[in-house]
C-alpha cells in the first residue's frame, strides 16, 4: 500500500509518497486504464449503433403500416327528388279534326271560307248545284201527292162502305175490300212520305255547314269541281278540314318504368317548343290508354294543353316535360364511384374504417351521376375514384369528405 508524507521547503509544500512504487507497475497500471476506457468507448458506441438501427427500424415499420392503409375520398348519396321530370318528344294534334265530307253528288257552286278562317258551328261553307237531286225530289213529291188522291179515295170510300153495310146494302166482302184498299194506300203515302225526306235530305246536304267551331286548315275543292258523295267506285275526298284549336291535346309515350308514375288528372306536364325557347305551356295529363304497347313497350298518354289565344299551332313537334313522381326513394351518386367487375355493379362503402364492397341497384343514368334504387344508404361514405385493388375488409384511411352530391 502506498502512503504519502508531507515535505515542507522553504517556497513550497510537498506531498510524495513515503514508499514510492517501481517504475514498471505504474507503466501497467496506465494501460489497464486506457484499455478499459477504450472497452467503455467502444461499448458506447456500439450501444448507442444499435439503439439507432432499432429505433430506424421501428420507425420504418410505422411507415410502412402507414403507407399500407390507403387515403381514400368519400362521398355521401343525395337524396333524389321526390318528382323527377322527363322529357319526352310529342306532337301536338287540335282537340278535334273534323273533315267535311259532301253527302250528294254534283258541282261545287260556291264556297264562303279558306284556310286559317275561324267559323262557327253551323255556318255556310259552300253550297253544291245538284240538278238531278231537285227533279227527284221533285218526282217524288208527285208521286206523294198521287198516292195522298188515292188514299183520300180510299177513304171515302170505305166511309161510305161502312155506312152501307150497316144497312145491309152490302156484303161483308164488299167491306173488307174497302177497308183493305184504304190500308194499302195508307202505306203507300207513308212510304212516298219517307222518299220525299229522303231527297229533302239530299237537297238539304248542297249546302255545306261547319260541324265544330274551329279554324279551316285544308281547303280541298274549287268552283265548279265535280263532288263525289261516295256513291261511286271513285273515292270521297273531304271539302274542308276543321280543327278545334282552344284546347290542344298531346300525344306522348311514356316509357314502362315511368309508366306507374302517370295518373290521369293529376300528373302535370309543361309543353316547350322550339319557336318557344323561354316559355313553358302548362298542360296536364287526362287519359292514357292504360295498356303498354307491346312493341314500343310504352304507355301511350294524352295531354290536353289549353290555347285560348291560338298561340301554338296544331302538327307541332314538342318536347313534353312530365313531373312523375318517384315510385320509391332513391339517392344520387357520381358515376366515378362506381365498380365494374364480373359481379353486379358495385361502390366501396367505408363502414368503421373498412370497405364494404356493395351492390347497387342502378336507376337512370342522368349523365355525370347514377339514380341507385336500392344499396344504399343516406349516411353511407361512398369511395370517390376507387382503385382496381379495393377489396372487401380493407382499412383505409378518410383524407377528403366532399359535400352530397358533389362531382370529383
Amino acid at each position: 500500500m502506498t502512503t504519502f508524507e508531507i515535505k515542507q521547503t522553504d517556497n513550497s509544500v510537498e506531498i510524495v509518497p513515503s514508499n514510492p512504487q517501481p517504475t514498471g507497475s505504474r507503466h501497467a497500471g496506465r494501460l489497464w486504464f486506457i484499455a478499459l476506457t477504450a472497452a467503455v468507448v467502444v461499448i458506447a458506441v456500439l450501444a448507442f449503433g444499435i439503439l439507432s438501427r432499432v429505433k430506424a427500424a421501428a420507425h420504418l415499420r410505422t411507415v410502412t403500416a402507414q403507407m399500407a392503409v390507403p387515403d381514400v375520398s368519400v362521398v355521401q348519396p343525395k337524396p333524389a327528388a321526390p318528382a323527377q321530370e322527363i322529357i319526352l318528344p310529342g306532337n301536338i294534334q287540335p282537340l278535334i279534326s273534323s273533315p267535311v265530307y259532301a253527302r250528294t253528288d254534283g258541282y261545287l257552286k260556291k264556297w264562303y271560307f279558306d284556310i286559317g278562317a275561324h267559323v262557327k258551328a253551323g255556318q255556310l261553307l259552300a253550297t253544291i248545284q245538284a240538278p238531278e237531286v231537285d227533279e227527284q225530289l221533285a218526282q217524288a213529291r208527285s208521286t206523294l201527292a198521287t198516292a195522298e188522291a188515292n188514299l183520300k179515295l180510299a177513304e171515302i170510300t170505305k166511309t161510305r162502305y161502312e155506312a152501307m153495310f150497316q144497312k145491309h146494302a152490302v156484303s161483308q166482302q164488299d167491306r173488307d175490300n174497302a177497308d183493305g184498299t184504304y190500308s194499302a194506300n195508307k202505306a203507300i203515302v207513308d212510304a212516298d212520305n219517307a222518299n220525299v225526306r229522303h231527297y229533302e235530305a239530299l237537297v238539304s246536304f248542297e249546302r255545306v255547314y261547319a260541324p265544330v267551331d274551329g279554324v279551316i286548315t285544308a281547303r280541298n275543292t274549287d268552283i265548279g269541281d265535280l263532288i263525289n258523295a261516295g256513291s261511286s267506285s271513285t273515292p270521297k275526298a273531304d271539302l274542308f278540314h276543321i280543327a278545334q284549336t282552344g284546347t290542344l291535346r298531346v300525344y306522348v309515350n311514356v316509357p314502362e318504368e315511368y309508366s306507374r308514375g302517370v295518373k290521369p288528372g293529376e300528373t302535370g306536364a309543361d309543353i316547350v317548343l322550339s319557336e318557344f325557347p323561354d316559355q313553358r305551356f302548362p298542360g296536364k295529363v287526362i287519359r292514357t290508354a292504360e295498356a303498354i304497347n307491346g312493341i314500343t313497350r310504352t304507355l301511350l298518354t294524352e295531354i290536353d294543353l289549353p290555347n285560348r289565344e291560338n298561340t301554338l299551332l296544331t302538327g307541332s313537334y314538342a318536347e313534353v316535360h312530365l313531373h312523375v313522381p318517384s315510385a320509391t326513394p332513391t339517392f344520387l351518386i357520381p358515376v366515378n364511384t362506381l365498380i365494374f367487375r364480373s359481379q353486379n355493379l358495385q361502390v366501396g362503402v367505408v363502414r368503421n374504417g373498412k370497405i364494404e364492397l356493395t351492390e347497387l341497384t342502378p336507376g337512370h343514368d342522368l349523365g355525370s351521376q347514377i339514380e341507385v334504387v336500392a344499396g344504399l344508404k343516406a349516411d353511407d361514405q361512398v369511395v370517390v375514384n376507387p382503385p382496381d385493388s379495393l377489396v372487401s375488409g380493407q382499412q383505409v384511411n378518410i383524407v377528403k369528405a366532399t359535400l352530397p352530391g358533389d362531382v370529383q
